[in-house]
C-alpha cells in the first residue's frame, strides 16, 4: 500500500481533511499532520522562532501548533522512520485559483513536500458542500499517480467544482489565470475606538481565458495545473543583464 501524508491549512479538525482521509484510507497507509487551527493564507512560512508541538489526537491525526509547511516538514522528517510516497494537501474549503497559489497554505503544504523530495498534490473544492466529490477526484489521481512523471520541484494544483460527482464534466489541464489589483482594505473600529483594517475580498479576474483554471471551474471541469517552485522569469534574464551592463558603464 502507498504511504500518504495528508495535511491542509484549514486545520486538523476541518471537514475537508476528514473527507480526504475517508476517500483514501481503504487502499493507502495514511499519516495525517495538520495545523491545530485555521492557517489559511500562511503561504510557505516556517516557524523558526520557537519549537513546535506535535500532538496525537484520538482519531489518529496529529496536530501541530504551526504552519502548513511546518506540518509537512515534520510529517516527512519528524518522528517516523518511514517517509511517505506522496504528499496530498487539502481538501481546501474554497478554490486556490490563479494568484491564490502565492498565498495559499494548501499549495504551500504540497510545495514543502515537493521541496523535501516527495511527489505532491494540492486539492481544493471551489465551495464548501461537495467534499465527497473532491475526495473521489483525489482517489482517482492517487490511483494513477505512479504513471505520472513530473520534473523536479514541481507539483499539481487541483481545483474541483462544488458539484455532485455526476455533474462533473471531466478533467482539464490548465494554466493559472490571474486576478486584477487587490481591493482597498476595509476600515473598521475596534471596541475601544481604535482603527483596524480587514484585508478585502479578492478582486475580479483579469485573465480567465479558455485555457485557465478559472474557465475550467466555471465550465464544470476539474482543473489540474502543474506548478513549479522556480519563480525565475527566464526569458527576461538577457534583458536584465543588458540593463545592468548599461548601469555599470554609465
Amino acid at each position: 500500500m502507498r504511504r500518504l501524508l495528508l495535511s491542509n491549512d484549514d486545520g486538523v479538525h476541518a471537514p475537508g481533511l476528514r473527507a480526504l482521509a475517508r476517500a483514501l484510507e481503504s487502499y493507502s497507509r495514511l499519516r495525517v499532520v495538520a495545523p491545530d487551527r485555521d492557517m489559511s493564507g500562511a503561504s510557505n512560512s516556517l516557524t523558526l522562532t520557537r519549537p513546535l508541538a506535535l500532538t496525537a489526537l484520538d482519531n489518529g491525526f496529529y496536530s501541530v501548533d504551526g504552519t502548513p509547511a511546518d506540518c509537512v516538514y515534520l510529517g516527512v522528517n519528524g518522528v517516523w522512520e518511514e517517509k511517505p510516497d506522496l504528499v496530498i494537501s487539502g481538501i481546501n474549503h474554497g478554490g486556490n485559483l490563479g494568484d491564490d497559489v502565492l498565498y495559499s497554505g494548501t499549495v504551500a503544504a504540497a510545495m514543502e513536500g515537493r521541496n523535501l523530495g516527495m511527489a505532491a498534490v494540492a486539492i481544493s473544492l471551489c465551495g464548501q458542500r461537495h467534499f465527497e466529490t473532491a475526495g473521489r477526484v483525489a482517489a482517482s489521481l492517487v490511483g494513477a499517480a505512479e504513471a505520472l512523471s513530473l520534473p523536479p520541484r514541481s507539483l499539481l494544483n487541483v481545483n474541483v467544482p462544488d458539484l455532485p460527482w455526476g455533474d462533473i464534466r471531466g478533467f482539464r489541464v490548465t494554466r493559472l489565470g490571474y486576478r486584477g489589483p487587490a481591493s482597498q482594505p476595509i476600515h473598521v473600529k475596534d471596541p475601544r475606538g481604535r482603527d483596524r483594517y480587514w484585508i478585502a475580498a479578492v478582486s475580479e479576474n483579469a485573465d480567465d481565458g479558455p485555457d485557465t483554471d478559472f474557465a475550467a471551474i466555471e465550465a464544470g471541469f476539474v482543473s489540474i495545473t502543474p506548478l513549479q517552485t522556480d519563480l525565475t522569469r527566464h526569458e527576461t534574464l538577457n534583458d536584465v543583464q543588458g540593463w545592468l551592463d548599461g548601469l555599470s558603464h554609465a
